[in-house]
């Protein structure tokens, strides 16, 4: 039961339409830790830690997203383990 970290960049229609809110809600389902937050280039940067398996789930929800949006790309890459608390909307 590993834990990682990823910080993953989603692009398409991901603004305006309860992403940040969806994508905190799912990883908060999953246990997980981390934020959602709007760019200004119109994407959203997710990051996530947790247990590998459910930061896995959470990438997989990420490529379809709430029904209200668009998904056009999702890159994800591991990054260094942080604490973070909760899970928040940036």
């Amino acid at each position: 039961m590993s834990q990682i970290c990823v910080k993953a960049m989603i692009r398409g229609m991901v603004q305006g339409v309860g992403f940040r809110f969806h994508t905190a809600h799912e990883g908060l389902k999953f246990g997980l830790t981390g934020y959602a937050k709007n760019l200004p280039d119109g994407s959203v940067e997710v990051l996530a830690c947790g247990e590998e398996a459910k930061v896995e789930q959470l990438l997989q929800w990420l490529q379809d997203g709430p029904k209200t949006s668009r998904v056009d790309t999702v890159e994800a890459e591991e990054v260094t383990w942080r604490h973070v608390d909760g899970f928040e909307i940036m």
